[in-house]
């Protein structure tokens, strides 16, 4: 990332963190009905962390909120002994907003900036009463399966921008809370500009800030779809891409499958409500990313092709009948 955008203190971390994770709004949300979770995809998903996270197979819930339709709490703590371990690889998970935020930010143009305005300034508070909301759930359904998870707004920990690019981050506190043990759970947010105000700080951008300076072994993008199409993946004859090379310039070209016509367009459609860009960002930041020399699989969530991702399977072999995109640096 630009040397110019401000780092409170160090954050240098003592080990490599292992993986940062993308969970797609789209997959772990209904994203045509506002504001619902898709909570068999994020049962499934946070079951998969688990997995690849945690040696033991044995965990225990760390959601102790309220039991709902009983004045109980949900906690046993005769189930935690010395014998349990939390042995969790270094993961950070960052997540989008799905059917949560885009609609509140969308219909008072936050995005676009001018705080000054009443609706932009309504708006933005209520765009981040919405995504907070969803990041409060996704943290209770990955404590629930027995991960130490710990949410970090970007707003709240000090992230902003300048004309929509990152100016400040609050970098040591991500790497605090990884060498604590912690999984910090981020997500796109609603934050101040220093030049129009406000904006939107989508997922993806922080995926490839963290991996700029936290330098991850691997990166894995959890979609709605098997990865990147030729075109959208709903229409007929559409081609799942499976390997894109990125070059020093940034530029990108598909190695694999071979398609007919070398000047043949990849086409992307954006969702109208969608503030972030949708893949067309996904794609950019995952190029920028691969750039670093970091390998990025965008894969389908709560698959069995996910679970290869995330493990780390897939790193320096791939094979034939694994579905989902590789995108990778190349010289």
């Amino acid at each position: 990332m630009a040397s110019n955008v401000n780092e409170t203190n160090n954050a240098n971390l003592t080990k490599p963190i292992r993986c940062i994770v993308k969970l797609g709004g789209a997959a772990i949300t209904c994203k045509n009905e506002l504001e619902k979770i898709n909570e068999e995809n994020l049962g499934i998903v946070s079951s998969q962390l688990r997995q690849t996270m945690v040696s033991s197979e044995n965990f225990v819930s760390m959601d102790w909120s309220r039991i709902p339709g009983t004045s109980e709490i949900a906690c046993n703590v005769d189930s935690f002994g010395d014998q349990l371990r939390f042995d969790a690889s270094k993961f950070v998970i960052v997540h989008g907003a799905g059917s949560f935020g885009h609609f509140q930010a969308s219909k008072s143009g936050v995005h676009k900036g001018g705080m000054d305005r009443p609706l932009v300034k309504a708006g933005f508070v209520a765009t981040r009463i919405s995504v907070t909301t969803l990041n409060l759930e996704i943290v209770r359904a990955l404590a629930r399966a027995g991960i130490p998870s710990i949410g970090m707004s970007p707003f709240s920990c000090g992230w902003s921008t300048s004309g929509r690019n990152i100016a400040s981050a609050d970098l040591p506190a991500v790497t605090k809370a990884i060498e604590s043990g912690f999984i910090p759970v981020l997500h796109g947010d609603a934050v101040l500009d220093d030049l129009q105000g406000c904006t939107i700080l989508s997922g993806d951008v922080i995926i490839r800030h963290l991996a700029a300076h936290l330098k991850p072994e691997y990166v894995v993008f959890l979609t709605d779809v098997f990865g990147v199409y030729d075109r959208p993946p709903t229409e007929p004859d559409a081609v799942l891409l499976k390997e894109i090379a990125v070059r020093e310039d940034g530029s990108w070209s598909v190695m694999k499958p071979t398609l007919q016509g070398m000047n043949k367009q990849v086409e992307i459609t954006v969702a109208a409500h969608d503030t972030t860009g949708g893949m067309v960002t996904k794609i950019a930041e995952a190029a920028m990313i691969a750039k670093l020399g970091i390998d990025v699989y965008i894969v389908k969530a709560a698959t069995s092709h996910s679970l290869k991702a995330l493990s780390g399977e897939l790193r320096g072999n791939v094979p034939d009948d694994w579905l989902g995109t590789v995108i990778r640096f190349t010289r």
